[in-house]
């Protein structure tokens, strides 16, 4: 469950976004102002603020503003009207992660609080060296790779191969980028190794190895790894 402050001074769309948020299991604080919003902030323990630009005694943008300026991290999502596109480019240089124009539909906010969310779980799981996607959990610092809960048994360049693509998600790899950083391109290897090795690799962590879902070949080019590849 996320914590998540709302800051709007629209009592309809106030409710409304609570009740959906809480619905979809989030936690929901709500504040009617910019002053009160910002103070709030101020004490932390939140995942996400979702901040109106046009606010009675503090404006959104003055509110991100200083909440950066005081080095509060929390993702803001800038709620803004229709046509101020100045205001929504202030927004992100005043830190804003993302904004959604008003009038929006339910479904799209919810998609955009997940996605920044979903982002803040992955990156403090990357800060602690754990990397996940499906049921795949890579522990950089146990150097191990989990499927289900269950250790796979990865040999080091299987491992060490794996831990470069989720570093670098939705990149696109060439075999010789792969043999330089994870063989140490070694001279009397071929770029057939790395084919071979992504080839064991798929059989232990993709369901349907003639199928992969994360690690995808780029024809004539190489690899990507998409860590939220669809089915």
């Amino acid at each position: 469950m996320s914590r998540i402050l709302l800051i709007e001074d629209e009592v309809g769309i106030r409710i409304t976004v609570r009740d959906r948020l809480e619905a979809e299991g989030h936690e929901v604080e709500t504040a009617e102002d910019g002053l009160e919003g910002y103070e709030r902030a101020l004490r932390g323990g939140l995942d996400l603020i979702v901040l109106d630009l046009m606010l009675p005694k503090k404006p959104g943008l003055e509110v991100c503003r200083d909440l950066r300026q005081n080095d509060i991290p929390t993702p803001v999502l800038m709620l803004t009207a229709k046509g101020q596109l100045m205001d929504r480019v202030e927004g992100l240089r005043t830190g804003a992660d993302d904004y959604l124009v008003k009038p929006f539909e339910m479904l799209e906010l919810v998609a955009r609080i997940e996605a920044i969310l979903r982002r803040e779980r992955m990156s403090s799981a990357e800060a602690a060296g754990i990397y996940r996607f499906g049921d795949i959990r890579v522990d950089a610092k146990q150097a191990a790779v989990f499927r289900a809960g269950v250790q796979l048994q990865l040999s080091a360049k299987e491992y060490h191969l794996l831990l470069y693509f989720v570093e670098h998600p939705l990149e696109t790899l060439t075999r010789d980028v792969l043999l330089r950083e994870v063989w140490n391109y070694r001279v009397e290897l071929s770029t057939r190794t790395v084919d071979v090795h992504v080839g064991w690799l798929r059989q232990k962590i993709e369901a349907e190895p003639r199928n992969p879902r994360w690690i995808v070949t780029r024809h004539g080019l190489g690899y990507i790894f998409h860590p939220e590849q669809a089915s």
